[in-house]
């Protein structure tokens, strides 16, 4: 598969561990990175996105084959394993940084999830707090962050939380698992 086939959308859900985690089992999904976005800073670090005074979400880059999975079908899986009804936080974690967000690359990407996002928002009787932005001010993430869980399931953050959202999701999208 050729890089110009994939296509590639940003999404914030709270800690990016768990969205990373998920995201690595999703059929046509073919490279996560956690990053930051949208923030002030150029370059942030981690200790500076975590003191909330960047403006920086913790998120997922995706890259995915839309032939294997549709956005709405990531959509699905981001909207099932985050709640969000829940401002600047995710369950223990408390933040602006923690915010659930959809940050876009096209104008068709930002079409269709205004779509998703109107059922969702309907579907929690108004609540929905998600940001819908294009991307800006991207930074990837240090290296120790990159696919954490994979290397740390028995870390206790690891092993609470983020297993929680993984087996979420193997439960709820078993047609999506690769």
């Amino acid at each position: 598969m050729s890089e110009q086939s994939l296509e590639r959308i940003t999404l914030g859900g709270g800690c990016f561990w768990c969205l990373d985690a998920v995201f690595e089992r999703v059929r046509g999904v073919e490279r996560v990175e956690s990053g930051y976005c949208n923030g002030q800073h150029l370059r942030p670090n981690y200790e500076q996105v975590c003191s909330g005074n960047t403006g920086h979400a913790e998120v997922v880059r995706l890259d995915f084959d839309p032939q294997v999975v549709s956005l709405r079908e990531l959509l699905e899986v981001f909207f099932t394993i985050h709640d969000p009804t829940s401002l600047n936080r995710q369950g223990a974690d408390v933040g602006t940084q923690y915010r659930s967000g959809i940050y876009w690359h096209t104008p068709a990407q930002e079409a269709l999830a205004l779509e998703v996002l109107a059922e969702v928002n309907a579907h929690h009787a108004g609540r929905v707090v998600t940001e819908l932005l294009p991307e800006t001010n991207y930074h990837p993430a240090e290296a120790y962050h990159q696919q954490y869980y994979a290397r740390n399931p028995d870390q206790g953050y690891c092993a609470f939380v983020v297993a929680g959202k993984v087996d979420k999701f193997l439960a709820s999208f078993k047609r999506l698992v690769k």
